[in-house]
């Protein structure tokens, strides 16, 4: 009998581990799990994520003959209990108890509800909820800590706290089937040593779930900080402008003001607009039409700056392209690096192509220059943004590297004879893959 009851004990930890794994490759549990502090409605669905299987596993212990292993009420209602308070812990023993108490194992739900409302009221008197995460069946190791925690002030360990309740309500639950066998399921020994086993793996049951959990947990924090971090990357070179810039275009309106105020007009609206894209942070994604209107009104100065005469612009955008979402700030690194690489050091100006492609669900986007032409290597130097500092090149490709990997190119060439062309190849994102491409986690 003994032997019987040692294999369904390892059975019952597969069976707790395998239970543990399977909701924490959900989306929604993760999101639970991350959720210290849960409304009501967030504690049932905790519940109901918890109890729902291992109730299942109840009723298959009581319609299949010799399946033991599958019956993990009391270690759920204690999950639910300490992962979601004193009311999940009673709604999860409700659950979990009620299949065994229809089949007539009546004392099963008391039990239960007694297990996960003691279970809740411990969790909350956690000094830190993340003690109890961190619960360990291993208990000499926790008295050992103990003893160095509290010598010579001793103190309430919650842990060795957890770990004297499930003592002691695997002891009752014991005590209960030997005085009613028929009313409540417990695997029991006469043998001292298994009946240490069966305590042993009844707290294995509940510490193994916990452990998987908080494993989920701690890398949902490190993706949260990841992303965090992202982020705050991506807001700190969207919202960067050089001052250069600013003043070089303020004295070229103050130039304007006395003999073509129409034009210093038209230019002050044009900074405006750049000024109010630029500390717009909660934007990752635009339209390609959007990026290409701010680059019109960037051009637009740079042409009243440099003379008409001496820089042209030419578009050939095919109108499909216009709807596709880039990162935003993506053009306009591309279009000053040609302007003061490629055009200014020309005496006589030169032109800047823009064009864009979609095709095969990639779009492609190309700016090109006909001016003394640059190096790959001199374009890539330290960033350059708006004027001389800010995301510039270098920022343009790693960007592209962080939320594309490498299904995004930029590739660069220039000739001797002069000229430079900076390509662009980005796949199409839908709107609905936003929120996980991009790092500020929306568009």
């Amino acid at each position: 009998m003994d032997r019987i009851i040692g294999i369904n004990l390892l059975i019952k930890l597969g069976v707790a581990a395998a239970v543990a794994s399977a909701l924490a490759r959900s989306r929604l549990f993760k999101d639970l799990l991350f959720t210290e502090r849960r409304s009501l409605s967030q504690k049932l669905y905790l519940v109901l994520w918890i109890g729902m299987p291992l109730a299942l596993g109840v009723v298959v212990r009581v319609t299949t003959p010799n399946f033991l292993a599958a019956d993990l009420s009391f270690e759920s209602s204690v999950l639910t209990g300490v992962m979601g308070g004193p009311l999940a812990g009673v709604l999860g023993g409700v659950l979990v108890a009620l299949p065994a108490a229809v089949h007539g194992e009546w004392l099963n739900l008391p039990f239960c509800i007694a297990a996960g409302l003691s279970a809740g009221v411990l969790a909350q008197l956690a000094p830190d909820r993340e003690v109890i995460w961190s619960f360990s069946p291993f208990i000499d190791l926790s008295i050992y800590r103990w003893i160095r925690r509290n010598f010579p002030r001793p103190r309430m360990d919650w842990q060795i706290a957890f770990f004297v309740l499930l003592v002691a309500l695997c002891f009752l639950r014991t005590m209960l089937h030997r005085w009613s066998p028929a009313h409540i399921f417990v695997l029991d020994s006469a043998s001292w040593g298994m009946q240490v086993a069966i305590y042993a793996d009844s707290i294995m049951c509940v510490a193994i779930p916990l452990k998987i959990w908080n494993n989920t947990r701690m890398e949902r924090k490190l993706e949260e900080q990841h992303r965090l971090l992202l982020q705050a990357r991506m807001e700190a070179l969207q919202s960067q402008i050089n001052p250069h810039f600013l003043f070089n275009t303020l004295n070229s309106v103050s130039s304007l003001v006395r003999f073509d105020p129409d034009t210093a007009r038209e230019v002050i609206l044009k900074l405006a607009n750049i000024l109010r894209r630029l500390l717009r942070k909660t934007d990752a994604f635009v339209q390609l039409r959007e990026e290409f209107e701010f680059i019109d009104d960037y051009l637009n100065i740079e042409v009243v700056r440099f003379g008409r005469d001496k820089l042209r612009v030419v578009k050939d955008l095919e109108p499909a392209s216009l709807d596709v979402v880039v990162p935003t700030m993506l053009l306009q690194p591309l279009v000053e690096n040609s302007i003061k690489h490629g055009l200014a050091p020309k005496i006589e100006g030169g032109t800047i192509y823009l064009r864009s492609r979609l095709r095969d669900g990639r779009v492609t986007v190309e700016v090109e220059d006909d001016g003394v032409g640059m190096g790959a290597a001199h374009m890539l130097e330290p960033p350059t943004g708006i004027g001389g500092s800010g995301i510039g090149m270098a920022n343009v490709a790693e960007r592209l590297k962080v939320l594309y990997g490498d299904s995004a190119r930029m590739v660069i060439d220039t000739s001797p004879a002069g000229g430079t062309i900076v390509r662009l190849d980005l796949p199409v994102v839908v709107q609905h893959e936003l929120g996980t491409i991009a790092p500020a986690g929306r568009a």
